[in-house]
């Protein structure tokens, strides 16, 4: 089975904001859209997911939520798995949505 087949994601031009914004509701996936925010492949194995204190596959849970609203993609490299926010597609989509959820980091206000 290909990675792309066992991590479906939604074309972008099927991601609903309604789910999206479902989505980032829960805290702990909020934090993590945050925490992906650069764009870049974060390894699903980094000890930096520790520090939500729950446990991995409550963690897998969330990766998966994220996934399958659109928000996130699956990269497989060998038998190393990373999470991606699609932050470029996200951005064209809905332009402005990523700073916003990252702005509003640290309890600051965002509107």
């Amino acid at each position: 089975m290909e990675p792309a087949d066992r991590y479906p994601v939604p074309d972008m031009a099927d991601v609903q904001l309604v789910a999206v914004l479902s989505a980032v509701a829960d805290p702990i996936r909020l934090q993590i859209v945050r925490d992906l925010s650069d764009g870049e492949p974060h390894a699903k194995s980094e000890e930096g997911w520790a520090a939500f204190g729950v446990q991995k596959s409550t963690l897998s849970h969330h990766f998966k939520a994220l996934r399958e609203a659109g928000l996130t993609r699956t990269v497989v490299t060998g038998r190393t798995h990373a999470i991606q926010l699609r932050r470029a597609e996200l951005d064209e989509r809905f332009p402005g949505l990523v700073d916003a959820l990252v702005a509003g980091q640290d309890g600051e206000r965002i509107w």
